[in-house]
């Protein structure tokens, strides 16, 4: 045998031996983030992600016809006056401070995107319940529908989990009940957590990603307490420093556990997600936690109050703050159903997304793997080809593999709406794929007589 063949044999045995190994369960785990960041710096680096601008094709060209005073909702008769003062809330006075413990802290390591599950284990495990992370992700991300793949590879793909999806598993899957409504308040959260209810939020932050770069990104955070002295909440993060390797796990829980927030920053974050707020309590105490709400127990309220102080922040912030109230107003706007006036506020949204830096800080391209309300509002006032072409430049350049379930479902009622069924048929199969539990899709392919 030639020196070449031997070197060859040698090269193609240790290549192999290599992938065995990779493959090995303590190995895996301790390889499969790193590399997966690789690939995805390998992808970021020739499509940066920030670079990706969506332009509305279908907007009304003609000076825009102003937002009413009045909000008639699409599916009932009700006119709801939107509010022109902050109401005001009669309450004992709260305690200077309080804090709540009787939880499991839960963590989101060897995970991806799981912020969202460890949360709602903490917040399920403070009413009782003795579950694991893994087991609300099995339904609400169970990930591909793939059965060669392991659990936590079927979940990696899955970017997201949205708030009714954790609030639906509670009321469907557990004794305990929950709801999520926008436009909360440090009032309100401490309000809700000296009654007694811990509460999960969801706000962005900044933060080295797994492609190397500082970017903006969303994190639920579950608040467990505050302070009136020191103007600070308390919180448990299920994503501390430790958590890539989760080598210590007496670490990570010491840096996870009852980290401190100032007000200002937590409204801040907060504000990327319209102040959006979700409350786990059980059956027999609902009527304590809607005398905590207040008027934020009704679903309408609340989204018009989100519609009022986002109103507000588009004429007071700037830059990316700006960009966000904007956003916002459309998110409001959707929960309101007034879906012609949440289009409007969309476009000059994405407008202000456009002029921002594309700074690795400044375009917080992340946010359409976390919101759908703009597909909503193109949607629902025609406007296919726009949803068409965000969830094209969503799928295609702002993550590595066109997974995110949410813009595969809009992208197929689109096409199906322009009679493009075979695309259509297509794309919500691949949703049903990424998610088997996805409800919506699943009862869309019924309908259209299509097999998932």
């Amino acid at each position: 045998m030639s020196k070449r063949n031997r070197i060859f044999i040698a090269i193609t045995a240790t290549l192999f031996l290599a992938v065995i190994a990779y493959y090995l369960p303590p190995v895996h785990s301790r390889l499969a983030w790193r590399i997966d960041s690789l690939r995805t710096q390998v992808k970021y680096f020739f499509n940066p992600p920030e670079d990706a601008i969506f332009v509305p094709a279908e907007q009304n060209q003609s000076t825009p016809t102003p937002i009413p005073a009045t909000i008639t909702l699409t599916n009932t008769s009700l006119s709801l006056e939107l509010l022109t003062t902050t109401p005001t809330i009669t309450t004992t006075p709260l305690p200077g401070a309080t804090k709540l413990t009787n939880f499991v802290y839960a963590n989101q390591c060897n995970r991806w995107n799981y912020c969202g599950p460890a949360n709602l284990t903490m917040a399920l495990n403070f009413w009782g319940w003795n579950g694991k992370p893994d087991d609300i992700a099995a339904v609400i991300k169970p990930g591909e529908n793939d059965p060669n793949m392991n659990f936590i590879d079927r979940g990696r793909s899955d970017y997201n989990i949205m708030p009714y999806e954790m609030v639906d598993f509670v009321n469907e899957k557990t004794a305990s009940r929950a709801l999520y409504r926008y436009g909360g308040d440090t009032n309100l959260l401490k309000r809700l957590i000296a009654a007694g209810f811990p509460v999960i939020i969801e706000k962005g932050y900044y933060q080295r990603d797994t492609s190397g770069r500082i970017s903006w990104m969303g994190h639920y955070s579950f608040v467990t307490g505050y302070d009136e002295t020191q103007r600070k909440f308390v919180w448990q993060d299920s994503y501390p420093n430790h958590c890539q390797d989760n080598e210590n796990p007496a670490l990570v829980e010491q840096e996870g556990r009852d980290n401190l927030i100032n007000y200002d920053d937590l409204l801040s974050g907060w504000r990327s997600f319209d102040y959006v707020f979700i409350v786990v309590y059980p059956t027999n105490l609902e009527s304590e936690v809607l005398e905590a709400l207040g008027p934020w127990n009704d679903w309408n309220w609340a989204a018009k109050n989100a519609l009022e102080t986002a109103r507000s922040e588009t004429t007071s912030l700037t830059g990316i703050d700006q960009f966000f109230a904007w956003f916002n107003m459309g998110t409001s706007e959707v929960a309101l159903q007034q879906y012609t006036e949440s289009a409007f506020v969309y476009d000059q949204a994405f407008k202000l997304y456009a002029d921002l830096s594309n700074e690795e800080s400044q375009r917080p391209y992340r946010i359409l793997w976390y919101e759908t309300g703009p597909y909503w509002a193109y949607y629902y006032t025609g406007r296919y080809q726009d949803v068409i072409n965000l969830a094209n430049t969503t799928l295609t350049y702002l993550v590595k593999t066109p997974t995110l379930e949410e813009s595969l479902y809009w992208r197929s009622m689109a096409e199906n709406a322009l009679a493009q069924y075979d695309t259509s048929f297509e794309d919500m199969r691949k949703a049903v794929y990424y998610n088997k539990n996805f409800q919506a899709a699943l009862t869309r392919l019924q309908e259209w007589g299509v097999t998932p």
